[in-house]
């Protein structure tokens, strides 16, 4: 067993020394460049990688570049080195003194040769040299890759740039720049807007933002810093590529709404792309033009709207009314929608109601404010004047106006739900009238004989008086208030002085509410009013007014309501049983006892026969 295990013990080692030896010779010094050739652009920065593996030694290797030109038959140039300051050629001594070129290191067995800005004469063969720091000389120690250097074509003009100047919110804002390349190699150019944002204190700082760009495959990106992103896919940003003079290409950035964070310093990137052998996309140049300086104003700041004639207007009813709203302030007018209101609140007050609008596609509507009587119009004159008109002026007319604007700033077209970019109200205007002296007085009747009975038509009678000059008609309406049942109402009452039954307007016609009854309003002499109750029930009983209200005509012949009115007191109406349903009652009482006493009867006439035919046959049993 001795003799086994050191003889399996030498044949380890001759298989550990033969993987060893195999090892080594697998695994050797490699240096790795880019395949070539590559094109890189005059004035413009290149950047050679170079990587070691594969090394023995230290794990920070040094590099050593050198160039060969094409026409120098060969002849190696140094160009920097990691560990020999001398090293450089007179060519590049200066050039790597300044750091314009220079070696910069990824990793330790990484690094990079940096020409900051290229030269004509720079072109050739770049061959990277890494000293040995192996036992044994094996693999390869150098690499190289062939450079092209073309001249700098990539041109970039503007047609126009910011004054500077500021702008309201919501403006449109649309910005062109033209780029073009005259290169003999196949490259793209890409095109991007951006801006240098406000610090915050007024002065434009280094806040840079990419607002979009239109990348070398004609792909549009919006930016991702701010809302530019939201805006794009709202339709608010966009970019697009036109055919420009002299071959060159147009970019256009449109902004359909400046926002107060727009406010900054623009410009216009153009980038040229190369294709490398190794599959990816390098840019090889670049180049900036500055767009000047945009100033956005608050909408709230220039914003302003009034109302012509201002303080009070007195009129006489039948007057026409003429009142304008002035609208300033509001950016281009060509690019904002506006949505115009008119409101009114009365004379002595109270909630604010619409009288008119305008919508932004130029629809007027009405609210319930505004009677058809008189008739009226509101229309847009010149820029920001929007008119409300009334043909005839009435009573109810008179109040406080004031015309409210919301204003949608870069749309033309909101949804209607979009929120408003501001909405602002003018000062309110008086308009008061010189109405007629009119007294009136209503008083409700009700015939007391003969007694009500529940069937029968109730009859009440308004009887109505007017002291005025000039024709006057009367517009009369009933009400009905139930009395307490049992500490409850009977039914809740739609007003103070209850439910309306029905009216009888100015000029004749009637309205009948229903409560359930047979209803009917007439007038039946000069100030004599009829309401009629057919076939009157239970629920038809209950406290009864009449209202009154004066009605005249203007100096057109339209009829318009004073405003003078009058509640008589009420009335109750109590409905009586009728003789016939005093008849049934004794009726029905009897039929009832008299079934009563009859089952009692034979109940117990039943029962005790039952007892005595039980007692008849247990004595037939015994």
């Amino acid at each position: 067993m001795g003799i086994l295990g050191r003889g399996m013990a030498w044949w380890w080692r001759i298989v550990l020394i033969a993987v060893l030896w195999e090892f080594q010779s697998v695994v050797c010094r490699e240096v790795t460049v880019p395949p070539g050739p590559l094109y890189r652009v005059a004035g413009f920065p290149l950047s050679l990688p170079c990587t070691v593996s594969g090394f023995e030694g230290s794990r920070t290797q040094d590099f050593e570049w050198f160039l060969h030109h094409e026409d120098a038959e060969g002849r190696q140039i140094g160009v920097v080195s990691t560990r020999d300051r001398g090293f450089p050629y007179a060519l590049f001594q200066e050039r790597v003194k300044s750091g314009e070129v220079r070696v910069e290191r990824d990793s330790g067995n990484k690094a990079r040769l940096v020409i900051q800005r290229l030269r004509p004469e720079d072109q050739g063969r770049y061959e990277c040299y890494t000293p040995s720091t192996d036992s044994r000389y094996q693999g390869s120690y150098s690499s190289s890759v062939v450079v092209k250097v073309i001249p700098d074509t990539l041109l970039i003009t503007h047609s126009r740039i910011l004054s500077g100047q500021p702008v309201i919110e919501g403006t449109e804002l649309q910005l062109a720049c033209a780029a073009s390349i005259q290169s003999m190699q196949h490259t793209h150019v890409s095109v991007t807007f951006g801006m240098r944002g406000s610090t915050g204190s007024g002065s434009l700082g280094h806040n840079l933002k990419e607002i979009i760009s239109i990348d070398r495959e004609l792909r549009v990106t919006p930016g991702r810093g701010g809302s530019y992103e939201k805006r794009y896919n709202n339709g608010e940003i966009s970019l697009e590529k036109r055919s420009g003079d002299e071959g060159r290409d147009l970019y256009i950035l449109k902004i359909s709404m400046l926002a107060l964070e727009d406010s900054g310093s623009y410009f216009c990137e153009a980038a040229q792309w190369v294709l490398d052998p190794s599959g990816q996309w390098e840019r090889i140049a670049q180049r900036t033009m500055e767009l000047g300086n945009l100033s956005v104003q608050p909408l709230a700041d220039t914003l302003s709207v009034s109302t012509v004639p201002v303080g009070e207007v007195a009129l006489q009813p039948g007057s026409p009314l003429s009142l304008t709203c002035l609208v300033s302030g509001a950016g281009s007018w060509n690019r904002s929608a506006l949505l115009v209101q008119w409101l009114r609140r009365g004379p002595a007050g109270g909630v604010e109601v619409e009288v008119a609008r305008m919508s932004p596609n130029g629809v007027v509507s009405w609210g319930d404010d505004i009677s058809s009587e008189g008739g009226g119009s509101m229309e847009k004159g010149a820029e920001g004047r929007f008119s409300l008109r009334r043909f005839s002026t009435h009573p109810a007319d008179a109040g406080q106006y004031r015309c409210a604007v919301s204003v949608y700033a870069g749309q033309l077209s909101p949804a209607p739900s979009s929120p408003a970019t501001l909405t602002q109200r003018s000062e309110g205007v008086m308009v008061s009238l010189k109405t007629k002296e009119v007294s009136v007085l209503a008083v409700v009747e009700l015939p007391r004989w003969p007694l009500l009975k529940r069937g029968s038509t109730v009859t009440l009678l308004c009887n109505v008086s007017v002291v005025t000059k000039g024709p006057t008609q009367v517009e009369v309406q009933w009400w009905q208030k139930k009395r307490e049942l049992d500490g409850k109402e009977d039914m809740p009452p739609l007003h103070a002085k209850g439910g309306i039954l029905a009216k009888l307007t100015y000029d004749g016609m009637s309205h009948i509410y229903s409560n359930g009854s047979e209803l009917s309003v007439d007038r039946i002499s000069a100030g004599t009013y009829r309401l009629r109750i057919f076939s009157a029930h239970e629920d038809d009983q209950g406290d009864y007014q009449c209202q009154a209200e004066v009605w005249t005509q203007d100096p057109h012949g339209g009829w318009y309501n004073t405003g003078a009115r009058a509640e008589s007191a009420m009335v109750h109406v109590y409905l009586y049983a009728r003789v016939t349903d005093l008849l049934l009652i004794p009726l029905v009482v009897g039929v009832s006892s008299a079934l009563f006493v009859g089952v009692v009867i034979i109940a117990m006439v039943t029962c005790c026969f039952m007892k005595r035919l039980a007692r008849q046959r247990s004595q037939l049993r015994k």
